[in-house]
């Protein structure tokens, strides 16, 4: 799976506050609502001039605070292709595998800067800057969350394969 977009910058410790405003709290049933106001507390005009395909770059500790599901749900609803960051909250990373949404680790997130094209091998562990021509690795993700995110989502996955791993 490989996945390419224009980077937007965020710093540590984004919340999930930050990603879903409190104040928008009623409309967390109405999700594509709610993603017009994705990360405007992090920064007002994001909701504005995210494209289907970005992918959001940040610090450490992305995703930090509740567990709120709709949070990784409106940021996938803004058009985010996939999020790549230091290190994410736990609880984030699991409901945004569960949806779908690809999350990568790297400790070089201050080497890209915003603009910049990237492309994310997901299955081989690879960034690529393209704009700056530089190379990063990671961890690839196991076969069982590819498949999940490959499907779109966990529900996807259990509808075709049901609940048990399908190599």
């Amino acid at each position: 799976m490989i996945i390419k977009g224009k980077v937007w910058k965020f710093g540590d410790d984004i919340s999930t506050d930050h990603i879903a405003p409190g104040r928008y709290f009623h409309l967390r049933t109405n999700l594509p609502e709610l993603a017009k106001h994705v990360l405007e507390d992090a920064r007002e005009d994001f909701p504005k001039i995210v494209k289907k395909g970005d992918i959001i770059v940040a610090g450490k500790n992305f995703g930090m605070g509740s567990s709120r599901e709709h949070a990784p749900r409106i940021i996938k609803l803004a058009g985010i292709s996939c999020i790549i960051a230091k290190s994410f909250a736990r609880i984030f990373y699991r409901n945004s595998i569960n949806i779908g949404l690809p999350l990568v680790e790297i400790e070089e997130t201050d080497e890209i800067d915003e603009g910049d094209v990237i492309e994310v091998d997901l299955r081989n562990g690879i960034v690529k800057n393209l704009t700056k021509g530089k190379t990063y690795r990671f961890n690839p993700m196991p076969d069982f969350i590819l498949k999940i995110v490959e499907k779109g989502g966990i529900r996807n996955y259990i509808k075709e394969f049901g609940d048990y791993f399908v190599e």
